[in-house]
């Protein structure tokens, strides 16, 4: 139980995967104008990111490895076409979803929805399972679960502190993308604070 909270706090607050390892930053950036955009995209990545960690677990094990339940062929050169589809599947079902249910924050989401599907966080997550915690289907559906909590902690705050900043009207030359990436880079150094508490 330690070992599994230990690699959600790591997830979570020392290695996050937009501060720390500066992946995911297209819809990081994007979508954190609003926080009920950015709260939606949290959901969709929370649910893709956990979904898609355990579904390439499993199709790496029964197909790609050298020692593969089905194949028993050395495969492992095409997991990153396996993962991006298995991305890609969950992706249009969580867009079927969202169009049914909430077609606002469909339309709010707009363009950066379907790019979760090339979201470089999503298929670094998955790669990063294989070579990390191929043993253990637990430990890797708890390190795409963290890392995906990681990400909309991250998108979260920066939108909050993005609202914030567009109401305090900051000099001309900042404004936009220019305050954007200062801000961004400003929380990143916030979160190297958490360095050394936990080693993945």
């Amino acid at each position: 139980m330690k070992e599994y909270v230990l690699l959600l706090i790591g997830a979570v607050l020392v290695n996050n995967f937009v501060l720390s390892r500066f992946l995911g930053i297209c819809p990081f950036l994007g979508v954190s104008r609003d926080i009920r955009t950015a709260f939606g995209m949290s959901c969709a990545v929370i649910f893709v990111m956990t979904s898609a960690s355990a579904v390439t677990w499993l199709v790496f094990r029964a197909f790609l490895a050298k020692n593969s339940w089905v194949l028993k062929m050395d495969l492992e050169y095409l997991q990153t076409i396996a993962f991006i589809l298995v991305i890609a599947a969950f992706v249009q079902l969580v867009e079927l979803v969202l169009k049914k249910t909430s077609a606002g924050l469909h339309k709010a989401l707009g363009i950066y929805l379907p790019l979760i599907t090339t979201n470089c966080a999503v298929l670094g997550v998955s790669v990063l399972n294989i070579q990390k915690y191929i043993g253990s289907l637990g430990k890797t559906v708890a390190f795409g679960f963290g890392a995906a909590v990681g990400f909309s902690v991250a998108l979260l705050i920066f939108t909050g502190l993005r609202e914030k900043i567009a109401r305090a009207v900051p000099p001309k030359a900042l404004q936009g993308t220019a305050i954007a990436l200062i801000t961004a880079g400003l929380l990143s150094l916030a979160f190297m604070g958490f360095a050394g508490l936990v080693k993945l």
